[in-house]
C-alpha cells in the first residue's frame, strides 16, 4: 500500500471535508443535469418504453422534441414491404378539455368556483394506444389489467403526477370534450411536467369524435420479428424509403431526444453552466484548504522524510497521489449521494436521469478538481525543513 493511500485511510478525518466538498459539488451538477435530462425522458417515455423496435419519421426530423416528425398515411403499407416487419402503427395523439364531474356545476359562476377551490377545466394532451394484445403502441411497463381496463369504452388513465391538478382519482368520472369518461388506471413514471396527459384507446378516441382519418399521421412505430436486428432493419428501411423517410432504432431516437434538450436551449445551458462553475469554485476552494491544512498538520512527517533523503519531487508526487485518492473517494460519494436523491425523487414521481457518459464526465471533473487543489497545496511543502525537527 502506498504512503499516500495509507495516510488517507488512517487519517481520514482530516480529509473528510475535502471528500464532502467534492461529493456535494458532484451532486449539484449531477442532480441539476439529471433533472433536465429526466424532463426530456418524461416527454418521450411513452415512445421509449413502447414495444416499437424502429420509428419512421420525416427525413429532416432530428428528434421527437420540437419540429414536425409525422409522415403521410400511405407510408404504412409501404413499410410492410420489408419481410421482417410484423406490425406498423402510427403514433397518434389528440387533446381536449378535461374536468372532474364531482367538481362540475354548470350553474356556478367563475367566482363561485374560485371560492370553492374546485379544480378548473384543464386542457390535456391525449396519448393513444391500441389495446389489441401485444400492440406496438402499448408501453412495455403497462400491466395487462390496465390494458384490459382501457379496452372498455370511454375509459382513460392518468399519471399520478396529474391527479391533483385534474381533481380526480381512480374510479372517478370526468368530462372530456363534453363526453363522460372514467378514470380506470393510474400510471407511474410518466411525469406531466408542463401539461397534464391522459391515455385512452384508439376506439375511445373514435367514440369521443377525435379520430383523424386524414392523409397524415404521426411517426410510425414498427415491430420486427427479431429485435436484435433493429439497427440493420432500420438501415434497410431507410434505403427502401428512397429519401422519403428515415428509420430510427429506439435507442438512436432516445439518444437524439436527450441531445435535443441541449440544442437551442440557452437558459438550460446557462443554468447547467452556472452549476458547473459554482461546483468547481466550491470544490477547489474547500478541497484546497483542506489538503493544505492536512499537509500542515503532517509537516513534521514530511520533514522526517526529507531528513531521510527523500527529495522534494517525491514529496510532491505523494501529495498529488493523495489528491487523486481524495478525488476518487469524492467521486464515489457524489454518485452515492446522487443515487439516494434519485431514489427519493423517483418516489415523488420526478425522474433524474443519469446516463453513463454524464457520470464519467462529472467524475473526471471531480478528480481534476482534486488534483488542481493538490497542486495549489504544494507550497506548504517548503515548510518541511529537517532543521525544524530539532526545535
Amino acid at each position: 500500500m502506498s504512503l499516500a493511500l495509507s495516510t488517507l485511510l488512517y487519517e481520514w478525518r482530516r480529509y473528510m471535508a475535502a471528500v464532502m466538498a467534492l461529493a456535494l459539488s458532484g451532486l449539484l451538477v449531477l442532480a441539476m443535469t439529471g433533472v433536465f435530462i429526466g424532463i426530456g425522458k418524461g416527454f418521450t417515455a411513452t415512445i421509449e418504453r413502447s414495444g416499437a423496435d424502429i420509428m419512421i419519421m420525416q427525413p429532416g426530423a432530428t428528434s421527437l422534441i420540437g419540429g414536425p416528425s409525422g409522415v403521410p398515411r400511405r407510408f404504412i403499407p409501404l413499410a410492410y414491404r420489408h419481410p421482417e416487419v410484423v406490425e406498423v402503427k402510427p403514433l397518434d395523439g389528440a387533446g381536449g378539455s378535461f374536468q372532474s364531474i364531482k367538481t362540475y356545476d354548470p350553474t356556478m359562476s367563475q367566482a363561485e368556483r374560485a371560492k370553492t377551490k374546485a379544480p378548473r377545466r384543464e386542457f390535456v394532451q391525449t396519448v393513444i394506444i391500441d389495446t389489441t394484445p401485444g400492440s406496438v403502441t402499448i408501453p412495455r411497463d403497462y400491466s395487462q389489467e390496465l390494458v384490459d381496463a382501457l379496452r372498455q369504452p370511454y375509459t382513460v388513465a392518468v399519471d399520478e403526477t396529474a391527479l391533483t391538478k385534474l381533481g380526480v382519482k381512480l374510479g372517478d368520472r370526468a368530462l372530456y370534450n363534453g363526453r363522460t369518461v372514467t378514470v380506470v388506471g393510474v400510471t407511474r413514471g410518466y411525469p406531466n411536467m408542463m401539461q397534464s396527459t391522459i391515455v385512452m384507446s384508439r376506439d375511445t378516441l373514435r367514440m369521443v369524435g377525435q379520430s383523424d382519418e386524414g392523409s397524415r399521421v404521426g411517426p410510425l412505430m414498427i415491430k420486427i420479428s427479431d429485435p436484435a436486428r433493429a439497427k440493420i432493419v432500420a438501415a434497410q428501411l431507410t434505403a427502401m424509403g428512397d429519401g422519403q423517410w428515415k428509420a430510427w432504432t429506439r435507442q438512436e431516437l432516445a439518444d437524439a431526444n436527450a441531445g435535443a434538450m441541449f440544442e437551442d436551449g440557452g437558459i438550460l445551458i446557462i443554468i447547467i453552466g452556472g452549476c458547473v462553475f459554482l461546483g468547481t469554485v466550491i470544490g477547489v476552494s474547500i478541497t484546497w484548504q483542506t489538503l493544505r491544512g492536512a499537509i500542515m498538520a503532517n509537516i513534521k512527517e514530511f520533514a522526517s522524510l526529507r531528513a531521510l533523503g527523500v527529495g522534494m519531487g517525491s514529496l510532491r508526487r505523494i501529495v498529488m497521489e493523495l489528491s487523486f485518492w481524495v478525488g476518487l473517494v469524492g467521486v464515489a460519494a457524489a454518485i452515492g449521494l446522487t443515487t439516494l436523491v434519485q431514489w427519493f425523487a423517483l418516489s415523488n414521481a420526478v425522474i433524474i436521469a443519469l446516463p453513463p457518459i454524464l457520470l464519467v464526465f462529472v467524475g473526471g471533473g471531480l478528480i481534476v478538481i482534486a488534483m488542481l487543489s493538490g497542486l495549489l497545496s504544494m507550497g506548504v511543502l517548503k515548510n518541511s525543513q529537517p532543521a525544524d525537527l530539532l526545535r
